[in-house]
């Protein structure tokens, strides 16, 4: 606390000292720390919604003076400028946007009065309004509504805007809305500011699509290891796809540099009898064969791996390859058939 602020708190009455120690004990007691609006919420609603904040956050309306003491004595000046009209403070070990995501999430459509401002643009929706005919066709019409009456009834012929967002609500309006139960504007606590960890959060900052958030968040990372596996950099992410992916480029191309490796000898084999059936099967004159290559079928060609790679994602991008790898061993092994045709040529 400055020396400034001290004295401040010195020249107060004993009952507002205690005040201001309750709201500086609330202050401290948690990691995040906002400001509350709660104009227009009823005494009984604005009781319902300190409790449904039980467990989660710590609601505490004060005089704006005091809650200005107490702020200034915990060094948070940067909330004060937010203290106007009716607030409150609150305080709350989860992160600011889960706070700002429930106190959303807590607001409960309300009827709007007279001298109000429009916090959206004002619609009468199209359709029936379930009033009998009479002079309140004649309401409905002077505010702006596309209204008349039609089969019995008084019908809203296409949706109308009847007032912009930021416009003041007339008496007429607003009777006509309690008549149609249209309830335009939001009743709950709104957030205004919150401090965590010495960073001020504005509502703008705090409201984002957490979903969207994720996404962005997922094609990142995913980007992140493409680039790695593609420029060969080795992380404990991509350190196993990198090796799986050489191992099978090792494999591919001692098989077609023909190395004689003991555990390339399988594949070997195999492509070498797939070979000699193929060249078999060119040959017009049977007489000309080995028996054991008498009638032999040229193998059925497979249809070629589709190695295309996709640079958005890195597993693709690697599965590809390993693929085509694996694609020409299958090859190899379905034409020769196991290897038992050379098998059984050379004895």
């Amino acid at each position: 606390m400055s020396a400034q602020a001290e004295r401040k708190t010195e020249n107060l009455p004993q009952w507002k000292k205690e005040e201001v120690d309750e709201l500086a004990e609330l202050i401290e007691s948690y990691e995040s720390v906002g400001i509350v609006g709660i104009t227009g919420i009823p005494s009984k609603q604005l009781q319902d919604m300190r409790r449904d904040l039980y467990g989660t956050a710590e609601l505490r309306v004060s005089r704006n003076t005091l809650q200005v003491h107490a702020l200034e004595d915990a060094g948070l000046d940067e909330l004060v400028s937010h203290i106007e009209g009716q607030v409150g403070l609150v305080g709350t070990n989860e992160n600011p946007f889960s706070l700002y995501k429930e106190l959303e999430a807590s607001k409960t459509p309300a009827p709007i009065n007279e001298g109000e401002v429009a916090p959206n643009d004002i619609v009468i929706p199209e359709g029936d309004t379930g009033v009998d005919p009479g002079p309140f066709v004649g309401e409905l019409q002077s505010i702006g509504a596309n209204a008349r009456i039609e089969d019995g009834s008084i019908q809203v012929m296409e949706d109308s805007t009847v007032l912009e967002a930021g416009e003041e609500v007339s008496a007429d309006l607003s009777n006509v809305l309690n008549e149609l139960g249209i309830e335009p504007k939001e009743v709950g606590l709104d957030l205004r500011a919150v401090i965590a960890d010495g960073v001020l959060f504005d509502p703008e900052d705090l409201d984002i699509d957490v979903e969207a958030y994720e996404s962005d968040v997922a094609t990142a990372a995913a980007r992140a290891r493409n680039l790695s596996i593609n420029a060969s950099y080795p992380t404990a992410a991509t350190a196993p796809t990198l090796i799986s992916k050489a191992t099978g480029e090792a494999k591919s191309l001692g098989l077609h540099a023909a190395i004689e490796d003991e555990d390339l000898m399988p594949d070997l084999v195999s492509k070498a009898d797939a070979q000699l059936r193929a060249l078999a099967a060119q040959i017009d004159d049977e007489e000309a064969l080995p028996e054991e290559l008498q009638g032999v079928e040229a193998p059925a060609a497979e249809p070629a791996a589709d190695a295309e790679t996709d640079d958005e994602s890195a597993d693709e991008d690697t599965d590809a390859e390993a693929d085509a790898a694996d694609d020409e061993d299958d090859d190899d092994d379905d034409d020769a058939g196991g290897g038992e045709g050379l098998g059984a040529m050379f004895g």
